[in-house]
């Protein structure tokens, strides 16, 4: 079964966050959600309270087939600043793990720490001077370069967590859950 974790923070995206949970859950992928916080219930950016299921502490040891982020504000900057969750990220980097994130976070977390350098990747419009290093690509609501998947905003999530379970699961397990959600 492949498994995916998605870190969530005070100020997480809340149609973001729950966007992803379901899409990938749905497609029948293990989503570990985990706090990056020292408590497993977050408010997420507009009063959502969303409970994890482990706090990053109890999964910094674990690897993923993917660790996808939320965006939202001041969720990015928590995920941002969590040192467990960026050796996680480049542990999995180093694995070419497929990581995504969305809103703010591509520039947040990921223009931050160096994962978008010579890449192709998009995020909410103001925040593009974050992806260092990366081509900015405006136009597009969702954009992968090779292990990295990048999205606009909330707007975006669904289409961002089809993306992320069709490279996980494949384009026919996707289509099934597209159908199912009517998209």
């Amino acid at each position: 079964m492949t498994t995916v974790l998605v870190p969530i923070a005070n100020g997480s995206e809340d149609i973001e966050a729950i966007t992803i949970i379901d899409v990938l859950r749905r497609g029948g992928a293990e989503v570990t959600v985990a706090s990056v916080h020292d408590d497993k219930q977050v408010q997420a950016a507009n009063g959502t309270n969303i409970v994890a299921d482990v706090l990053i502490t109890e999964v910094a040891e674990q690897m993923y087939d993917a660790i996808v982020l939320p965006g939202g504000m001041p969720g990015a900057e928590h995920l941002r600043d969590c040192k467990l969750l960026v050796d996680m990220l480049e542990k999995h980097d180093i694995q070419d793990a497929l990581l995504a994130a969305i809103c703010a976070s591509p520039a947040v977390v990921f223009g931050t720490h160096g994962f978008v350098v010579d890449k192709q990747a998009t995020c909410y419009p103001g925040f593009e001077a974050g992806l260092t290093g990366a081509e900015y690509i405006a136009d597009q609501p969702v954009v992968m370069d090779d292990n990295i998947i990048t999205g606009q905003g909330p707007a975006m999530a669904m289409a961002f967590s089809l993306a992320v379970l069709a490279n996980l699961e494949g384009i026919e397990k996707t289509q099934e859950v597209a159908q199912g959600l009517l998209c």
